[in-house]
C-alpha cells in the first residue's frame, strides 16, 4: 500500500489510497460526541456512518478518530475526535427541521453579491459551516444567480454541490427517495424566486411613485 504523506501543523496527515482520508488534530482530551452507528453530516461530503472510534498513533503522536463511511461513494473519512467540533461535523437534522429547511429555501431572502470573488469567498464559507441551512443559502443564491447569467465552472460545481447536500440528507431523514425530494426543493426554490421578484417589482413601482410626486408638486407651483 502506498502512503501520501504531507505536513501539517502538530501532526502529519496521511491519506491512503484505498479511499481513506485522515483529518488530523492534536490530541487534547478527546470527548466522545458520536456513537458508533450514528449518521452524521460531514461538511461538503454529506451523510457518514460511525463504523467505529479507535486510536491511532501517526508518527509518534496518538489521537482518537471516528472512522466515518461516507454513504454517497462509499469511502471512508478519518476524523479526529479533537476535531469534530471544528470540521463542522454534527448530527442530520430531525423531521421537525425538514420543514424549517423548506421554509428557509422557499422564503424569497436571497444573498446578492455582485462581486464574484466576494461572493464565492462567502458561499466557499458557508459550505465548510456544516450548518444545512448556510447550504440552502448558497442553493437559493447561486440557483437564482443562474437564471440571470452563467455560472463560473466552480460556482456551477458549489451549485451542484449544494443541491446534492440538501437533497440527500432530506431523503435520509424523511426515508424518501431522492427524486421525491429533489421535486419539492425545486418547488421550494420556485416559491423563493417568485416572492423574490414581485418584492423586487413593488420596490420598484414605490421607488417610481416616490420620484412622480415631487414632480407634480413642481408642476402646481409653476402654474
Amino acid at each position: 500500500m502506498n502512503w501520501l504523506k504531507s505536513r501539517y501543523t502538530d501532526l502529519t496527515c496521511v491519506a491512503l489510497d484505498s479511499g481513506h482520508t485522515l483529518h488530523p488534530a492534536p490530541r487534547t482530551g478527546d470527548t466522545v460526541t458520536f456513537q458508533v452507528g450514528d449518521k452524521v453530516i460531514y461538511p461538503n461530503h454529506g451523510l457518514g456512518v460511525v463504523e467505529r472510534i479507535e486510536d491511532k498513533t501517526i508518527f509518534g503522536t496518538t489521537c482518537g478518530f471516528y472512522h466515518l463511511r461516507i454513504v454517497a461513494n462509499d469511502t471512508t473519512v478519518l476524523v479526529p475526535l479533537t476535531n469534530a467540533d471544528s470540521v463542522g461535523l454534527r448530527r442530520a437534522i430531525c423531521d421537525a427541521e425538514v420543514e424549517r429547511l423548506f421554509g428557509e429555501l422557499g422564503n424569497g431572502k436571497i444573498d446578492n453579491h455582485q462581486n464574484w470573488k466576494g461572493r464565492f469567498k462567502d458561499n466557499s464559507d458557508k459550505m465548510r459551516s456544516g450548518s444545512i441551512y448556510e447550504v440552502a443559502d448558497v442553493l437559493k443564491s447561486l440557483a437564482f444567480l443562474s437564471r440571470s447569467k452563467s455560472l463560473s465552472f466552480r460556482e456551477k460545481r458549489m451549485l451542484d454541490r449544494a443541491k446534492f447536500l440538501i437533497i440527500s440528507e432530506i431523503s435520509e431523514v424523511m426515508r424518501e427517495p431522492a427524486q421525491s425530494i429533489e421535486g419539492r426543493v425545486e418547488r421550494a426554490l420556485e416559491r423563493c424566486f417568485s416572492v423574490k421578484l414581485r418584492a423586487a417589482s413593488r420596490s420598484k413601482t414605490a421607488k417610481v411613485a416616490v420620484t412622480r410626486v415631487p414632480a407634480k408638486r413642481q408642476a402646481v407651483r409653476a402654474s
